[in-house]
């Protein structure tokens, strides 16, 4: 009735074997499309110079560097430099593929490693761009360079535009030769922040800084309104714009410069720029440098050739 016995077993095993296979066979396709869905991103590192310190720069940068990481499917890391001059040198180094320069070392950046400008924030005064001021104590009774004499003086890096080109401009306009004579003590802060505060809280008589930051730290710090004069300022240069390696994939580059065009136009965008105390970013070309190009053609500053020491 039922047959016989060795030959059902055999069917059976027999298609035990075929169906461990086939399902053997089905594990090994799904693998691949398993791994590269969970396959990390491809990092992106940007740079970051010091205008203030480590964790204002990071709590300042964080979140746009999460939304760009979330628009483009970077993972996007922040390195934030301990000096200015750095960004050049650490930009092969690090291997970095792109960074927020300022308007001098994204000239140099521009005339040594062929980076290229994507977009710049347009702050919160409708301005895309900065300039340089040189700042006293009101009770210093300094009003002019011949007043300076004998003083203390803080730059901020050789690297910056507000805190070194200005100052060096000021001092040639002012017949001033060598500032190392014409001043009992100078010497490189680091950062703006640093050389307002130290011209607030005394220690030096007399300090070139960017007016962004010093607008910024005005706001938490009515002080530096109250207490601080401003005795000079520069031409107006760009503000810190993203730009990146020479050679990267075009595609990439017209997608990262749209998402920071685009970031007003949506809330998540609008909420982190706001945060970042900007409106927009509006795109940046090399031609918007030109002014910083032409204040270093006027100090006889040749920046292809510039290799700087802060001394």
């Amino acid at each position: 009735m039922f047959g016989h016995p060795v030959k059902y077993s055999t069917i059976i095993v027999a298609l035990l074997l075929l169906f461990s296979f086939t399902n053997s066979c089905s594990n090994q396709q799904e693998t691949p499309s398993e791994n590269s869905a969970q396959s990390p991103h491809k990092k992106f590192y940007i740079g970051l110079i010091p205008e203030q310190d480590l964790f204002s720069q990071k709590e300042r940068y964080g979140a746009l560097a999460s939304y760009i990481s979330k628009k483009s499917g970077l993972d996007v890391e922040l390195k934030i430099l301990s000096r200015y001059g750095n960004i050049i040198d650490n930009f092969l180094s690090d291997k970095l593929d792109g960074a927020f320069f300022g308007s001098f070392t994204g000239a140099l950046a521009i005339k040594k490693l062929g980076v290229d400008p994507l977009a710049r924030p347009v702050w919160l005064d409708g301005k895309s761009t900065y300039y340089g001021l040189i700042i006293v104590r009101k009770d210093s009774a300094i009003t002019n360079a011949l007043d300076m004499k004998g003083k203390r003086f803080a730059f901020v890096d050789k690297a910056t535009t507000a805190g070194w080109l200005l100052p060096l401009s000021y001092f040639k306009e002012n017949s001033i030769e060598d500032y190392r004579e014409w001043f009992s003590e100078t010497y490189f802060a680091g950062t703006h922040e640093d050389v307002i505060y130290d011209v607030l809280n005394g220690k030096v008589d007399i300090g070139a800084a960017k007016n962004t930051v010093f607008e910024r730290l005005a706001q938490k710090d009515s002080k530096l309104l109250d207490e601080l004069q401003i005795l000079a300022k520069s031409p107006e240069v760009p503000a810190n714009a993203l730009a990146v390696k020479k050679g990267l994939d075009s595609s990439l580059k017209i997608k990262l410069k749209n998402i920071l065009l685009q970031m007003d136009q949506d809330k998540w965008g609008r909420k982190i720029l706001a945060e970042f105390g900007a409106h927009k970013f509006i795109e940046t070309t090399v031609k918007d440098y030109n002014p910083v190009f032409s204040y270093a053609e006027k100090i006889e500053l040749d920046l292809s050739k510039y290799n700087f020491k802060n001394d």
